[in-house]
């Protein structure tokens, strides 16, 4: 029996190119700088390689042909003529003409042969094409020899009746000094690369930069908000790590502050349950009765700790686990009234049309609701909810006929700077849940003051 790993094809190239993959990575630069420099630097060199590869192939190759082709005709010119001479005094003419007419220096040695053919040295094209064009348009045995002067050729053609020496220069048979081509080719490509170099180490710095900052906040050093720089990218990064370090900094702050109020209001029931049980007779007859106000209040005193304990757990946890859904918010209000009616409140009544919806994360929200109603059940006498729907929102109003809220305190908690205890015991912490759920839907909240004489708190939630 076969696995499916075994039968299946794309899972053995997958394993192919994990092994291909692994020494390639022990050769690659391990830094961005080091990958990046390798991106620019190996289609450059590729594309000079091809470029001279061109030039040196095509170009120069039938430039070659061309000159050797030349040369080679005026030295069939010249064998045509002294062939046809009629005596020696008319040949050796013939071959000082051709000499001071077409650069070339002839000599013509007569009963000579060649003691050998070919040629003796080939540097490149330029000395095959030169070789090739003697043997096509010359069709006699020669002999090249490239040794005879750096500046001169020494071309010798066996004719019948002796040998035809030809001195050819150099420069008639080279368009010029390769390596100038070559000595552009490598220069532009070292310019263009250091170029590339600078450009990149300015990107490079700024994701250095980043990096360094993440690693100080993640080290607990906050140096404050970086300067975006770089590409657009490089700076879309920066300005969200600024965000991101802002929020915790704000999350650490509200923290901290959340756990001082209620440390600071876990003081006022622990002393008055302390001083209540010290109150109590610890010797005689003791009677239910004359207890029952003591326990009535010692009872009280635990549910408000229970209420300050649960209230920060629930703000520690945080509702962002919870997804949004379509959610009638008019049905949750009345809910809501509902159970405060149950608790003992007093609800004037839940205003606004049915079947307003929105997406939002429903528990959290009747948390809001819920806490937002306590409030007003615990500072004012009566409340009252309303519903309105905007172009692009929905708004939640709940009023109440308490004593409101200072307007220090009313500006602390409008500009998110915090918590503290209130003056009649409470946590405050209800307000600061309220703030952070409806911030995290992305809506706002504003504190005002009810036409009912109390606070009126309304609620912006988006569609």
């Amino acid at each position: 029996m076969f696995s499916n790993r075994d039968a299946d094809p794309a899972v053995e190239r997958d394993d192919a190119w994990q092994k291909l993959d692994r020494p390639l990575r022990r050769i690659l630069p391990r830094s961005l700088m080091g990958r990046s420099m390798l991106i620019v630097l190996i289609p450059l060199l590729v594309t000079q390689a091809i470029a001279l590869g061109l030039f040196y192939g095509t170009y120069l190759n039938v430039v070659s042909r061309r000159l050797s082709d030349g040369v080679t005709g005026e030295v069939s010119l010249v064998i045509a003529m002294i062939e046809h001479a009629s005596s020696e005094h008319e040949r050796t003419l013939i071959l000082q003409d051709a000499s001071s007419r077409t650069q070339l220096v002839f000599s013509f040695h007569p009963t000579e042969t060649l003691s050998r053919q070919g040629t003796n040295h080939v540097l490149g094209p330029m000395d095959d094409d030169f070789a090739r064009s003697i043997q096509q348009n010359l069709g006699r045995p020669y002999d090249v020899d490239w040794s005879e002067s750096p500046q001169t050729v020494r071309a010798s053609i066996q004719l019948p009746r002796g040998v035809l020496v030809v001195m050819v220069p150099v420069k008639r048979l080279n368009i010029g000094p390769i390596w100038l081509f070559v000595v552009w080719a490598v220069s532009s490509s070292i310019v263009l690369f250091l170029i590339a170099g600078v450009f990149m180490r300015n990107q490079v710095r700024a994701i250095r930069r980043l990096g360094h900052a993440a690693e100080l906040f993640g080290m607990g050093r906050d140096q404050g908000a970086i300067r975006p720089q770089g590409a657009r990218e490089v700076r879309q990064a920066a300005i969200a790590f600024n965000r991101m370090q802002a929020r915790v900094n704000r999350f650490v702050a509200q923290r901290t502050a959340v756990l001082a109020g209620v440390s600071h209001d876990l003081r006022t029931p622990l002393t008055r349950l302390r001083l209540t049980l010290a109150m109590m007779p610890t010797f005689g007859p003791i009677r239910a009765e004359t207890l029952k106000p003591d326990l009535a209040d010692m009872v009280a005193d635990i549910e408000d700790m229970e209420r300050l304990i649960g209230s920060y757990l629930s703000f520690a946890r945080g509702e962002g686990a919870e997804e949004p859904v379509l959610t009638d918010l008019r049905g949750m209000l009345e809910d809501v009234a509902a159970a405060t009616v149950r608790a003992g409140g007093q609800v004037l009544g839940v205003e606004g049309r049915e079947g307003v919806e929105a997406m939002v994360r429903p528990d959290a929200l009747r948390r809001v609701l819920t806490n937002l109603a306590e409030n007003a059940r615990r500072h004012g006498g009566a409340m009252r909810f309303s519903l309105r729907e905007a172009e692009r929102s929905v708004e939640i109003t709940v009023e109440d006929n308490g004593p409101g809220l200072p307007a220090n305190r009313r500006a602390a908690i409008s500009e998110l700077n915090g918590t503290s205890g209130s003056q009649d015991g409470g946590s405050g912490l209800g307000l600061t849940i309220v703030r952070d759920i409806i911030h995290a839907h992305g809506g706002s909240i504003r504190l005002m003051d009810s036409p009912l004489g109390g606070l009126g708190i309304l609620l912006s939630l988006p569609k």
